[in-house]
């Protein structure tokens, strides 16, 4: 597919990677902010897995539920609308707590919203992907290899500003900063995505009833509880996930602040993984695209978690680490370009939306326990204790393409051979595709987008 006249557009895949580069730059302020924020303000490791759980616990709700609404109130509007929630949510908190009005609780409320807003956001602009790659010419493992790299490079820098800024400024001006980031990447995305057939909200649509939105709902978790191989995506990554939601909120500031100096060896080290993932998706772009998936998927998978806890567990210095950071953001780099393109090829066009919802939630189910499970293993068995446990967990799931069957539709392109055909044209996708047509082309999740949709390795 082309722009219109035929030939190639590519601004709204520009205005899309620019703003999940605003986007993600933001995600690592908050990604390092907040947890630093509950640390400095109540010295509770366990707090702080509180405060987590109640940011991604409403993650998993929204997108449970909320496929069917995407589409009918439109890519862009949810897109913006969420972006406009989460920025005021996030610079509200240190505006509080300036006037000292944030209570414990109130803080949790703030987090919550925040997520009960995010996910809508990131499935809307990450179903657009496969259109907007054929608007604009590329190819789609190359748009994927983009849209992962841009996130990671800014999610790199981010993570390199927030350990400055929190050392110079204090980690509420740099939630301030966040909410600002949310705020350019609406605005972005209002501007870069007017007029795009794909984006607008749904015509033909049936009216929104209970019964009517339960079917649709329900089309979404059939098709995923058809397709073997998309199971297995989303029960190894929900576990990574969810150990990772422990790494980022709470083992990894803990032993920063423990251990290793404070939150610019914080900063540095998160940079350090962001630039290994940005190389390694751009590589997977130019040139891991011609070799086995399933090989350099089950390769890579076992490298970019296990061995950063390992490291981090057995050392308290920074130089073991922050080169175990580089090697496993690397590996990791490659995840998400292959998961979002295994993804587009087996989910029908028309249920782009309700199954993004249903593997985001599906993905991110074990998030809201990752960092209250870490924050009390940390009070319990110690930081060693608890990276230890997490990375025992997060090596049993890596371990999970090297022996399950159905990772060998890895390797299989769209309708290819065996159960993915079958899906392809399992029942319902075509029927429905054409009962919810657009006034054009209709339009999975990883890599990890503005704010980040799934499936996605962090």
């Amino acid at each position: 597919m082309s722009g219109p006249g035929g030939h190639r557009d590519r601004r709204p895949l520009t205005a899309v990677l620019t703003a999940n580069a605003v986007s993600a730059a933001g995600s690592s302020l908050t990604l390092i902010g907040v947890p630093w924020f509950v640390l400095q303000t109540t010295g509770s490791a366990g707090r702080a897995g509180v405060v987590a759980f109640c940011a991604t616990l409403p993650i998993v709700v929204s997108a449970l539920a909320g496929g069917p609404v995407i589409d009918r109130v439109g890519r862009r509007r949810v897109s913006v609308g969420s972006d406009v929630v989460c920025g005021l949510a996030v610079a509200t908190i240190p505006l509080l707590h300036q006037a000292g009005l944030l209570a414990f609780w109130l803080l949790c409320a703030l987090m919550a919203l925040g997520g009960l807003a995010h996910t809508p956001g990131t499935t809307a602009r990450a179903v657009l992907l496969p259109d907007l790659a054929r608007r604009s010419g590329l190819s789609l493992a190359r748009a994927a290899s983009a849209y992962d790299a841009v996130a990671r490079g800014a999610r790199m820098t981010g993570a390199a500003l927030a350990g400055v800024l929190i050392a110079l400024t204090g980690a509420g001006n740099v939630l301030l900063i966040d909410g600002a980031t949310f705020a350019v990447s609406a605005l972005l995305v209002a501007a870069g995505l007017r007029g795009l057939p794909e984006a607008r909200p749904l015509r033909g649509a049936p009216p929104v009833t209970v019964r009517t939105y339960k079917a649709e709902l329900r089309e979404g978790y059939a098709h995923l509880a058809r397709t073997r191989l998309l199971l297995a995506v989303v029960a190894m990554v929900m576990l990574m996930n969810g150990t990772d939601q422990g790494w980022n909120a709470v083992l990894l500031p803990v032993h920063a602040e423990r251990y290793l100096g404070g939150a610019s060896q914080l900063g540095l080290l998160t940079a350090l993984f962001g630039a290994g993932g940005l190389a390694g998706a751009l590589l997977y772009g130019l040139v891991g695209h011609r070799f086995s998936r399933r090989t350099v998927f089950s390769v890579c998978v076992l490298l970019c978690g296990a061995p950063r806890y390992a490291v981090a567990a057995l050392t308290h210095t920074t130089l073991p680490l922050a080169v175990t950071m580089v090697v496993a953001g690397l590996a990791g780099g490659t995840l998400n370009p292959i998961l979002t393109t295994v993804i587009y090829e087996r989910v029908p066009d028309a249920l782009r939306s309700r199954v993004s919802g249903v593997l985001t939630a599906g993905c991110e189910l074990a998030m809201p326990l990752g960092g209250i499970a870490a924050g009390l293993l940390v009070e319990s068995a110690g930081p060693r204790g608890a990276l230890l446990v997490v990375g025992g967990v997060y090596l049993l799931a890596t371990l999970s393409p090297l022996v399950f069957p159905a990772w060998r539709g890895l390797a299989a392109g769209p309708g290819g051979a065996g159960e993915a055909g079958a899906e392809a044209a399992g029942t319902g996708g075509e029927e429905v595709g054409a009962a919810l047509s657009r006034t054009g082309p209709r339009h999975p999740c990883a890599a990890p987008a503005a704010r980040t949709p799934r499936p996605s390795v962090s």
